[in-house]
């Protein structure tokens, strides 16, 4: 019997950065291309993770420096209590036309179709189908060439005692509130537990911080020190080795939490509770054992290094693999698909010199291996850590907390990480890419030309402090 003529070069479930950049590459090959999502379209970034997060926090941020003010002489400053309302408002409107403007809109422009409904994978291994419900009801059977799963992440909430029965936020709920907490506790030290806590403490909550073990337990130690260092002097308490066991509701309303706190008990109250602990990959439902797609421990699905997944017809992107949750990954994942699936290119992701940005302020960014990772990975490695004093515009901007950490190879001077918690450490990390990319030392940095008042200008100090005292140098002529 022949095999059924495919009606789709390739069938997408989800409509996120991933799922877009493999629709977007695939039409422009020519292939017929339809996405299948059953919310919101734009997926997490564009909706509830990226865009708004960011918006609220540079909204923060101008708070912040107008309270803040003091630290430029003959600048005063004041600050009223926010309108959350008028705030979450002007969020959603940026969100709504960074949503038609960049999503919706691009799928006309480019003419894959689009099926509002859930998407169940059926048939069998050898010959997969989508199975499709309409939101009206209505279903369609899709037969494509190839799928590619892009359902992206979800909040995860641990398994406390009481959690359940009280009304918890999470990362995506937090950001639709209707008024600034009076109090906040949030749960976790990660990447989005760190934005928030900041993002809410600048607003006005009172908040308070239960870390498993130290603020963004995956970069530097050096990081961590620096973040604990300004939360404190912005009135966030962290509570580190901290476990809560359970979670009730007190007659007003509030939160009482439970938590054992190196070595002793302790309970914490507050008016909301922020769980933001980590996130899963969504893939309950989708049928993938069906069709033999394997997962995970977490519900992950497990691919290869060309992102193809133990069936070699269906692929997956984005947040749903288990790999960094970054926007710009999906993106690169969904890209590199397609490339795959129809080119046979055979490309792989790597992950050596990928940037990662926490965005607090000031911003914690790193590219490329830490201290540790080099050691356990048996680099025999050499570091620095500048201090923000010895960057001249760390020094104009009267905001020195923070540094820039260089990790390199012993003997050969090959930059293997760099580290930086400072304003604009983004930008850094960006270098560092290209940097690590080139296989740059130490010494080339430090000869390298470099702007001067820029953040950036830390990274050629920093190099330079390998063999030089910085501290004698002079801040023009470096």
């Amino acid at each position: 019997m022949p095999e059924a003529v495919p009606d789709f070069d390739l069938a997408v479930i989800g409509s996120g950065g991933g799922a877009f950049a493999a629709a977007i590459r695939a039409t422009n090959l020519g292939k017929r291309v339809v996405m299948v999502e059953r919310g919101t379209v734009g997926g997490t970034c564009v909706n509830t993770g990226c865009v708004p997060s960011k918006a609220l926090l540079a909204a923060a941020e101008a708070r912040h420096t107008a309270l803040d003010s003091g630290r430029f002489p003959g600048i005063t400053t004041t600050a009223k209590p926010v309108d959350m309302g008028g705030l979450i408002g002007g969020k959603r409107s940026l969100v709504e036309n960074m949503r038609s403007d960049k999503y919706v809109d691009l799928i006309g422009e480019y003419g894959w179709e689009l099926r509002q409904g859930n998407a169940v994978f059926a048939g069998t291994a050898a010959e997969p189908v989508l199975e499709v419900t309409a939101t009206d009801g209505t279903r369609e059977t899709i037969h494509a060439a190839h799928y590619l799963v892009a359902t992206g992440s979800t909040p995860w909430a641990p398994p406390i005692e009481g959690l359940n029965g009280v009304n918890y936020l999470t990362s995506t709920t937090a950001m639709e509130l209707d008024e600034v907490p009076e109090s906040l506790l949030v749960i976790g030290g990660g990447y989005v537990a760190l934005e928030q806590a900041q993002l809410f403490a600048r607003l006005g909550s009172k908040v308070t911080m239960l870390v498993r073990s130290r603020l963004a337990s995956q970069e530097e130690p050096e990081a961590s020190r620096a973040l604990m260092g300004v939360f404190a002097d912005e009135g966030i308490r962290v509570l580190r080795r901290a476990t809560v066991s359970s979670v009730t509701t007190d007659g007003d309303g509030g939160i009482v939490a439970q938590a054992a706190i190196a070595g002793g008990q302790e309970e914490i109250r507050a008016a909301k509770l922020l769980v933001a602990a980590g996130r899963r990959p969504v893939t309950d439902g989708l049928n993938l054992d069906g069709v033999g797609v394997k997962t995970g421990d977490k519900g992950e699905i497990l691919v290869d290094d060309t992102l193809v997944s133990s069936n070699g017809r269906i692929w997956a992107a984005g947040d749903v693999t288990g790999h960094p949750e970054f926007v710009y990954v999906a993106a690169s994942h969904g890209t590199l698909m397609v490339e795959n699936a129809f080119n046979n290119a055979g490309r792989e992701v790597d992950y050596r010199h990928l940037p990662r940005v926490t965005f607090t302020g000031p911003t914690l960014a790193a590219v490329g291996m830490t201290d540790k990772q080099a050691r356990d990975a048996g680099i025999l490695c050499e570091c620095r850590v500048l201090p923000l004093e010895y960057v001249p515009r760390a020094l104009v901007n009267r905001e020195t907390r923070g540094f820039i950490k260089i990790v390199a190879e012993a003997g050969t001077g090959r930059i293997m990480g760099i580290t930086a918690v400072a304003k604009e450490a983004g930008d850094i990390a960006a270098a560092g890419v290209y940097i690590l990319q080139a296989g740059m030392t130490v010494d080339q940095v430090a000869n390298l030309w470099s702007p001067y008042l820029t953040m950036a200008e830390g990274l050629k100090i920093t190099a330079q402090s390998f063999n030089t005292d910085v501290s004698r140098l002079s801040c023009c002529a470096s």
